[in-house]
């Protein structure tokens, strides 16, 4: 997978890896909803079971065990749940 970089703006980019039929997924996709416009970044949502469909199987084999996992450009940032103190943290830096 390419590592993510901030958006074309300078906003940073949360990824959402995900999966249809996960609850801590569909948590963590309303969580990072709710602190998009405060936090000011960008939010990508990726289903890996969609990705691997297409072709690439990587996110699935990689993450598949982890699901929910949060990228920050990138950059695996936490998983299983949003840990909302350190996004905060690493945004404001």
């Amino acid at each position: 997978m390419e590592r993510e970089r901030a958006s074309a703006g300078g906003r940073p980019t949360v990824t959402l890896l995900t999966r249809a039929g996960c609850s801590l997924c569909a948590r963590a996709a309303e969580q990072l909803a709710a602190l998009r416009d405060e936090l000011d970044f960008e939010l990508v949502s990726t289903d890996v079971d969609v990705a691997a469909n297409a072709g690439d199987s990587s996110l699935r084999a990689r993450f598949g065990d982890l699901l929910p996992v949060i990228l920050l450009n990138g950059t695996e940032h936490s998983y299983w749940e949003v840990d909302e103190q350190q996004l905060r943290a690493d945004l404001a830096s």
